[in-house]
Order: structure tokens, then C-alpha cells, then sequence
């Protein structure tokens, strides 16, 4: 595909495939930590309640968001808005190694106060710290839908 049939994807949308990400993840994951540690479990102060809490709440969404990234260039919400992660570079595929950096580097997008993800609205190519630091763009084809809108037919 070539670039100018491609462009960067902004702010609203990602925050869109955010939000379905979340929803997706917490569908999975509230039921089970639910069931191995009560109702108790949502009003407790501990970071980590134990083993699996720490398995379900960090380990999991790290491995099946990665796994996504290297198998589909994106999570589910990435394609519910037709987005994919590419190399900043050369627009391939990102490498395994850029995909697991560019997962950690969302704790410096973190801080302070998610800034480094509100960077998106405002980077020329769309990119957030995480981005910047993996050397990854989100991209997705222009005029996504069956055909251009044309008036004056």
C-alpha cells in the first residue's frame, strides 16, 4: 500500500479503541478476579491481592495485548477502527522488540497524568511517548469505506 493511500490515525480514535479494549479486557478479567477473591477483592487498598491477582491483572493484559500487536498489528479495538501499529521507519510491520518496548513505554505515557498519550492530539505524525519511544506510527488506510462521498452526480 503506498503512503499517500495511508494516515496517521489521531486522538479520538485511539481513545475510541481504548475504550473497547477496556471493556473487552475487564469482561474477561472482573469475573475472574471476582471469583477467586470475592466482592472484597473491589474495595480492598492493596495494589496486588495475591498471585493470581497479580497474574490476571499484569501478566495477562501484557501478554494477550503483545500477542495481539505481533499476530494482528493491533488489538481489537485498533481494528474496530481500522488502525494498525507499524515501524515508524519504513511503515513494515514493527519488530517483536519494538511491540513489547512500545507496551512498557505506556508507563512513561503514564506520567505525568497521562500526557505522554494526550501527546497524540498534538504530534504532527500522531504519535504518543510510547510511540516516539518504540519508533512506531498507528496508521490506517484513507477512505476506509465502500467508496468516496461524491455530490453532483
Amino acid at each position: 500500500m503506498q503512503a499517500d493511500e495511508l494516515e496517521y490515525v489521531g486522538f479520538w480514535p485511539r481513545v475510541g479503541a481504548s475504550l473497547i479494549d477496556t471493556v473487552l479486557m475487564g469482561a474477561i478479567l472482573w469475573p475472574l478476579l471476582t471469583a477467586f477473591y470475592g466482592d472484597s477483592y473491589w474495595t480492598t487498598e492493596n495494589v496486588v491481592q495475591g498471585p493470581m491477582d497479580f497474574l490476571l491483572s499484569w501478566v495477562f493484559p501484557a501478554v494477550a495485548v503483545i500477542l495481539f500487536w505481533v499476530t494482528k498489528q493491533a488489538t481489537p479495538g485498533k481494528m474496530a477502527v481500522s488502525a494498525r501499529i507499524v515501524d515508524a521507519k519504513t511503515g513494515s510491520p514493527a519488530s517483536t522488540g519494538q511491540l513489547i518496548g512500545r507496551y512498557f513505554a505506556y508507563y512513561v505515557s503514564m506520567i505525568p497524568f497521562g500526557l505522554g498519550f494526550i501527546w497524540v492530539g498534538f504530534d504532527a505524525r500522531k504519535q504518543g511517548w510510547h510511540d516516539k519511544l518504540a519508533g512506531t506510527v498507528v496508521i490506517r488506510k484513507k477512505n476506509r469505506g465502500p467508496e468516496p462521498v461524491s455530490f453532483g452526480r
